[in-house]
């Protein structure tokens, strides 16, 4: 694998810091992703949702995992920057082919959900998600790249189980991820400040969060000790807003 492959992995290990979040604002193609480059961004996410709705396709993988690589490539062939890609439950590949499609599109980390979106959208056991992330940490590390995989649970997405217990299900489904080989940890959701203390408190890696890059506090993101922040698919939906309000001065 290319020298340049791992630096960029390297590098975007290195950006993530608890209590100092790396925001990797979520691109979908390579418009956007130049527009976040322009700004001065240190790395960038590719996410499932911006992405399909550029294809007109549904999230939940209404793509095919080809369609996102060929997305993925014309984006890092156009900007200089690390990039992580949503893959949401990995399109029904296996490990080595998820990995392999990811470096040869020129990324260096991925997002893991674990809802199964080809199998009716069920949850995954907590020891079923951590095998999965163990088999890619092992097809990355046959790559020679220390990529980054950030591993997603989809409990407070989904409501899944007693309000009460949540919290600490998640810290503990999660922390089997980072066992398997994790470096970053996604308890997706908007949460507010006391929550993300106990989830940062609890797992045993930067904790990924969230942001509404309108109205979202990077301060606050900055007290709870997470160490990343991606903007999932509200960055375009406000700017879909703010280009329906220019063309209805046209209408």
């Amino acid at each position: 694998m290319s020298t340049d492959l791992a630096a960029k992995a390297s590098a975007l290990l290195a950006l993530h810091q608890p209590g100092n979040p790396v925001v990797l604002p979520t691109v979908w193609d390579a418009w956007s992703a130049r527009l976040a480059e322009k700004a001065g961004f240190q790395g960038l996410t590719v996410g499932s949702h911006p992405l399909a709705d550029s294809l007109g396709r549904a999230d939940g993988e209404g793509m095919t995992f080809d369609e996102v690589l060929t997305r993925v490539r014309q984006i890092t062939e156009s900007v200089a920057l690390p990039v992580s890609v949503d893959i949401e439950s990995g399109y029904g590949q296996n490990a080595a082919t998820l990995i392999g499609g990811l470096l040869a599109a020129g990324a260096v980390g991925l997002n893991i959900e674990d809802t199964v979106h080809g199998e009716g959208g069920r949850l995954r056991s907590a020891e079923e998600h951590a095998d999965l992330v163990g088999r890619l940490r092992q097809a990355a590390d046959a790559a020679g790249v220390e990529f980054v995989i950030n591993a997603r649970t989809d409990l407070f997405k989904n409501k899944d189980g007693d309000d009460e217990t949540r919290v600490d299900r998640a810290i503990e489904r999660l922390n089997l991820c980072v066992d398997a080989g994790a470096r970053s940890a996604y308890p997706v959701g908007f949460h507010d400040e006391a929550t993300y203390q106990r989830l940062t408190g609890g797992i045993k890696a930067p904790v990924n969060a969230i942001a509404n890059p309108a109205e979202g506090d990077l301060e606050m993101f900055r007290r709870a000790g997470v160490g990343r922040i991606s903007f999932g698919p509200i960055w375009q939906m406000n700017l879909a807003a703010r280009a329906e309000e220019l063309l209805a001065r046209w209408k």
